[in-house]
């Protein structure tokens, strides 16, 4: 599978919370830490998702927001994933910043480099990942 989403994570379908229209998909990423997608229902038969079925999620480096000392049941955002930033590559307009999640795994963002500023994110430095559910894409193999 080829795309142009920076972030591909794979990982096990652990629930799926079926409504009439759109289902909430638990993905499990690595042991303790799980995402939450919104496909529709559709999505859902299309796509065969069940408890136990491999899928990677998707996720466009500029759907990620950043943010530090974040209290996840204080947002809006669904996905809150706490890392260290490990690189930050500055451009004229955005920033691209590399956030260690543990376990391997990796999170990419492109944010302005105003915000990269403003929060004070370099190398070394804890902050978090906040991604909306309907952001993120699911695909199988």
């Amino acid at each position: 599978m080829r795309t142009s989403a920076r972030n591909a994570l794979p990982g096990i379908v652990k629930a799926i919370n079926q409504g009439p229209i759109s289902a909430e998909v638990d993905l499990e990423i690595a042991p303790g830490m799980t995402i939450c997608a919104i496909v529709t229902k559709r999505s859902v038969a299309a796509l065969d998702l069940k408890p136990g079925r491999k899928a990677t999620a998707l996720i466009k480096s500029n759907f990620v927001l950043l943010a530090r000392d974040v209290d996840a049941g204080k947002v809006s955002a669904r996905n809150c994933l706490a890392g260290v930033v490990t690189n930050v590559m500055d451009g004229p307009i955005n920033s691209e910043l590399t956030l260690d999640l543990g376990g391997g795994l990796e999170l990419t963002a492109v944010i302005t480099g105003g915000s990269v500023q403003a929060l004070g994110l370099k190398p070394g430095e804890r902050a978090s990942a906040l991604i909306k559910a309907s952001h993120i894409i699911l695909a199988v193999d």
